[in-house]
């Protein structure tokens, strides 16, 4: 079953922790799927993933640079696994249908605006409710990230 990750953002924005994120995931051999709302998002992340490191660059594509079997980070407005991901990185607050096609799920949400953060509690009790295994992983004011509470999988 899939185990669901919610990345309390504090001292960062989006555009900084997750390629750090998608960085960690690349070198465990995995792929991903980053779900946002937006083509606005879709364009900030793209070059927030090129300057993650001015000495490399982390691997993406979207619908418009084609070949999406072969990118190891697909972004995307849409639904979907064009690209056979392991993690769905979800940056829009949406709780979307496909979740059991991967096995994680990170839900990263801006610590700083009351509005998300209470999404992200109701986002939780549902994944509860459904049965899914569930960590809460809160930015610390280094950057780093600590594991603040667990909910086993449970029968739904």
């Amino acid at each position: 079953m899939t185990t669901i990750q919610f990345y309390h953002l504090l001292s960062t924005s989006r555009e900084r922790a997750v390629p750090k994120l998608m960085d960690k995931m690349l070198k465990s051999g995995q792929r991903a799927v980053l779900l946002m709302s937006s083509d606005a998002m879709l364009k900030t992340m793209s070059d927030a993933l090129w300057a993650n490191d001015p000495a490399s660059f982390l691997p993406h594509g979207s619908a418009r640079d084609g070949h999406a079997s072969e990118q190891p980070i697909y972004l995307t407005l849409t639904d979907e696994n064009p690209n056979g991901a392991d993690i769905l990185c979800v940056l829009d607050g949406s709780s979307p249908a496909s979740i059991s096609r991967y096995n994680k799920l990170l839900d990263v949400f801006d610590g700083s605006n009351e509005n998300d953060v209470a999404a992200a509690r109701a986002r939780w009790t549902s994944y509860k409710t459904a049965g899914y295994a569930l960590q809460y992983i809160k930015q610390q004011p280094n950057g780093g990230w600590k594991v603040e509470m667990t909910s086993e999988a449970s029968a739904a």
